[in-house]
Parts: C-alpha cells; sequence; structure tokens
C-alpha cells in the first residue's frame, strides 16, 4: 500500500492523507482521511468492506483505532459507508455523524445500536472536541446527495469536500495532488456535469464555502487541491451547468 501522507501538522493537530492501494483495482478509486487533535482521532468517509483492511491498515500506523471518537459520513453511497457495521466493530468507542436522512437506512448495514449514531441535521453543526477546537459539518445538498455535507477543519483549514471536486482516473494515470488545473478538469468534469444536481445548488455552496478560509480542499475520489488551485475550482464549479441543467441534452439523445 501507498504511505500516509500529512496534509498539516503544528505538532498538536494533524490531518492525514490515508495512503493508496499500492495496486489499481477495478472499482471506483476513494480517498480516506483522518483528523488527529491530540491525539483524539476523526476519521472521514472510511469506505466500503472491500477496502477496509487496507485502510485500518493504515490508520493503526498512526493511532490505536479504539482512539477513533467520531466517524463522518458525507452520504450514504456505498464506496462511503458500506463498511460501517466493521469500522463500528473496531472503533469501539467511536460514535457515527451522518445526515438525519440516511438514518434509517444504517440497518441495510447492519447497523441497529442508534446510541451510536448523531444524525446531522439538515443546516448543519459542530462537531467540538476535547481540546476545544471545532470541526464545521457544512451542508451539501444536491451535490449529489439529498442529504450531503462537507467537514471544514478551523485549525488545518482544510475542506473535506466529499463528492465534490471528485475526479476519474484513467488506469495507470492516477496521482495525489493537482498540479495543472486545466488538464484536471478534464477528469472532472463528465462527473460533476451528471452527478451535480443543479448551477443553482452549486452556485449555494460555493457562496458558503467562500466565507471559510480554505487551503486545501480534500475530496473522496480523485486529487487533492492546494492554494490556487482551490480558488481555480471554486471559480470553474461556480459557472458550471449540470444534472437538470442539462435535461435537454439528455432526453434528446
Amino acid at each position: 500500500m501507498l504511505e500516509n501522507e500529512l496534509l498539516y501538522d503544528d505538532g498538536k493537530h494533524r490531518f492525514v492523507f490515508l495512503g493508496w492501494e499500492e495496486r489499481e483495482e477495478e472499482i471506483v478509486q476513494t480517498n480516506q482521511f483522518l483528523i488527529l487533535d491530540n491525539e483524539e482521532g476523526i476519521l472521514l468517509d472510511p469506505g466500503g468492506a472491500h477496502i477496509f483492511p487496507r485502510v485500518l491498515s493504515n490508520i493503526s500506523e498512526v493511532i490505536d483505532p479504539s482512539k477513533i471518537r467520531y466517524i463522518f459520513y458525507s452520504h450514504q453511497d456505498p464506496d462511503v459507508t458500506s463498511g460501517i457495521a466493521l469500522w463500528l466493530s473496531v472503533c469501539e468507542n467511536a460514535h457515527i455523524y451522518i445526515s438525519s436522512l440516511w438514518v434509517r437506512f444504517l440497518p441495510h448495514f447492519g447497523v441497529y445500536d442508534a446510541r451510536r449514531i448523531i444524525p446531522i441535521p439538515d443546516g448543519g453543526m459542530e462537531i467540538k472536541l476535547s481540546s476545544g477546537n471545532k470541526l464545521e459539518i457544512l451542508p451539501a445538498h444536491f451535490l449529489h446527495s439529498v442529504g450531503n455535507f462537507n467537514l471544514y477543519d478551523p485549525v488545518a483549514k482544510i475542506l473535506f469536500s466529499g463528492d465534490i471536486g471528485a475526479a476519474v482516473f484513467k488506469k495507470g494515470e492516477r496521482y495525489r495532488y493537482v498540479e495543472d488545473f486545466d488538464r484536471h478538469v478534464a477528469l472532472m468534469e463528465g462527473f460533476h456535469k451528471r452527478y451535480m444536481v443543479s448551477n443553482v445548488a452549486i452556485k449555494k455552496w460555493v457562496e458558503m464555502v467562500s466565507t471559510r478560509k480554505i487551503e486545501v480542499m480534500a475530496p473522496q475520489h480523485g486529487a487533492v487541491f492546494k492554494g490556487e488551485n482551490v480558488r481555480k475550482f471554486l471559480e470553474w464549479f461556480k459557472n458550471l451547468r449540470c444534472g437538470i441543467d442539462e435535461l435537454s441534452s439528455i432526453y434528446n439523445k
């Protein structure tokens, strides 16, 4: 497996990009992230059962899984949540943050103990950490899920954007960080045009996140954006026609 990488580290607070599989597989490529705040762990979109052993191994290199206090799920898709029962079994002290819309679906993944679930209201909420630091759960509805959230870390100034900013790599051509934004657009455009619901939802989201200072944007698929490429993405995304904006072209094919 490829090694973990630190996206932020001030000695007390770390934001870890968990490593990938060494070999590319014929499944949807996903990214997993771990926040460590004074050794208190917050796991972001840990993924499905297929990648559970690799992600657990990567996590175990930096923290005892029993110290993971929270697991955040951006939405309900299987590449995000289908390993939830496995994660609850090894992260025995963890609670789950997930949209209130998806709580009723969790028994289909084998999760019946509602005491470990914290439903996220539509407007989002904060996660208060033992250190006094806070993480912001921000609404990102209809981008693409009807109950969709991002997580902003104001200490690291990193936005975990879920499927927003996702890219689909060609086999043998994956990379961890966006270097050439214009080239990267070709890997994002098809996904965003089809999976995001409308430009109305996009503009609301861009307006909201633009009030935060974001130095890194980390999506659940594809490559991580840093610095000026974050700004370039927001400008590109703000003007994108997608979903219902493009219904005529879909039905007229």
